[in-house]
This record gives C-alpha cells, structure tokens and sequence, in this order.
C-alpha cells in the first residue's frame, strides 16, 4: 500500500525499545502504517529535516505534522483513532503518568541490566554517540558493578506488575489493553531480544510472564515499508491539519505566534526553534521550515520538554 498524507508512518529502527512500545499501541489499534527505517546513530539527516533537530527514536509523522516522543504519539493516536481506546476502564490519565516511571526510572535500571550484566552488544560508535546525547560518560565499568544490584531493583518493580495481575485479570487495568501495558511491555521485550539471560530474575513472576505472552501476540498492526526519501516527499507536500489555537492559561504567556525553543528535559540535545500553532497543558505544537521538506508543524509533549521564550519574544 502506497502512503499519502493520511498515512502514519513511524520512524523507528527494529532493536529500538521505545519503537517498540509505539509499535504495540499500534497493534492494540489495529492499524495500517509505514516503517520508515532510521540510523541507530548520528547522523541523521532526513529526520532532523522533519524534526529540526530532535534526534530520538520513534518520530511519527502524518503527512506534514511531526509527533515526537512516545507520549504525543499514544496521545495522537488515541485522538484520531479512539476505538479502540488505550485509555481502558476508569484510565484518563494514569497510563499517561505511568509513562514517566516505564521511560525513565525503570527503562535506565533496564539499560544497567543489559549493558552491565550481559554481553557486549554495542560498539565504540554507538557509546560516543550516546555519550553526545547524554552529556555524560558511558561508563560501561560503573554499569557492570551496578547491575547486580540493579537486577535486585528490577526484581522489585516488576514484582509490583505481578501484584497488579493477581486478581486474575488479563493486563493491568482490566481485562483489555492499553497504553499501560504498552508502556511496561517494552521493557520486558527489550530485555527478552538483547539480553534474555536476564530476564532468570523474573522466572518466578509467572502471572507477569503469561501477561507477557499475551501483549505480545497482540501483534504490531499491518506495517508496509517506507523509504526515507519517500517521508520526506510526502511532508514536503502537504499542509499541517493543526489548528492555530491559545491556551490562556499557559503559566508563562506562551501564545499562538510566539518564536520559542524547545529542548528535552533529560538529555543535551539540539533545542528545537519555530513559531508556536497551539499549546495546552499536555502540547505544544510549532512550526518551522526546512529546504527538503518545506513547512512542517512538529508536536512535544508538555511533560519531558521545556519551552523557551527567543529572545525579544
């Protein structure tokens, strides 16, 4: 199937944990999409020509609009696709929450598990060029002496997915899917495809194991392949659907029009320069323009991100 304006392609790379996890909510939707492969490492010139210089992994676009970061694309994707819904049972909130535990506290002790306890799986291009993005050293000695203790830690938070699942239920909110399972899942998967010695640790949460089994046949949705030439044209030629719009509550006066910056909050990265369209409490969405792909409006989530204010703005 051929993509067009309408089509949601995500651009991943197959071992990367977090397109995972996008890769799943798609499956829960059952959607038709477009993998579009990137570079495991800088450079990456045809996604920073969407992104203006987000460099992360995924990056869904759909036709001219840019959504980067896993929690504005679950969130978009619940917008324009809402059955079946992610948020499952009482949740409105709470996976979008849960995503900053999965991501964050128990995605890094994951990462000292794999990178410490397991064999060596990446190379010297691959270290420099997440010491770039951290800013900090990769420390490969410090992650081998932690991770006996990490795999303690491990042990623990996961124990607590088992006593989510222990009234008898299928996933962790109910009995349907959602985005918290989604965002647990990539963990354990990402652990099971670089380093499946580890998961030894979690042989006696046998109810976190069936859950496993059971996301897992979920499935990815109908994938087709797309080429990176081929985003870019799609981009270049069509318009953004994202509406001007001024939140009046934004705690610093951000409006629609503003020139601002916007950087990730956890790592050094490029900050990210266009005109503000719409914000929210859970959004900021500006527009900026590349010669290859011409104008584009690229999506950040509020919670990750801070938005800063050009100068004279």
């Amino acid at each position: 199937m051929a993509a067009d304006a309408q089509s949601i392609i995500l651009h991943q790379y197959d071992l990367s944990p977090f397109s995972e996890k996008a890769r799943i909510i798609l499956g829960m939707k059952g959607l038709e999409w477009h993998a579009c492969t990137q570079p495991v490492i800088m450079p990456k010139p045809e996604l920073v020509a969407l992104t203006g210089g987000y460099r992360r992994i995924p990056v869904m676009q759909i036709g001219a609009d840019i959504y980067c970061d896993t929690q504005m694309i679950a969130r978009e994707l619940e917008r324009r696709y809402p059955i079946p819904s992610i948020l499952v049972g009482a949740d409105r909130g709470l996976g979008f929450g849960l995503g900053l535990w999965t991501d964050r506290a128990l995605f890094q002790a994951t990462v000292t598990l794999v990178f410490g306890a397991g064999e060596r799986v990446v190379d010297d291009a691959f270290i420099r060029d997440r010491e770039a993005l951290s800013g900090r050293s990769w420390d490969l000695p410090g992650k081998r002496e932690a991770a006996p203790r990490v795999a303690e830690q491990l042990r623990a938070q996961f124990g607590w997915v088992e006593e989510q699942l222990s009234d008898g239920r299928r996933y962790l909110l109910g009995d349907q899917p959602g985005l918290a399972d989604a965002s647990v899942y990539y963990n354990i998967a990402w652990i099971r495809r670089v380093f499946p010695a580890g998961l030894a640790i979690l042989d006696r949460l046998v109810l976190l194991m069936a859950w496993e089994e059971r996301v897992r046949a979920i499935g990815h949705g109908t994938p087709h392949i797309i080429s990176r030439e081929a985003a870019l044209d799609i981009a270049h030629d069509a318009i953004s659907t994202e509406v001007a719009a001024t939140d009046q509550l934004e705690p610093n006066g951000i409006k629609s029009g503003d020139s601002v910056s916007v950087i990730a909050d956890d790592y050094r990265g490029e900050p990210v320069s266009g005109v503000v369209v719409s914000s929210s409490a859970q959004h900021i969405a500006i527009r900026r323009s590349d010669p290859r792909v011409g104008e584009v409006v690229v999506h950040f989530p509020r919670s990750g991100v801070f938005v800063m204010l050009a100068a004279g703005a």
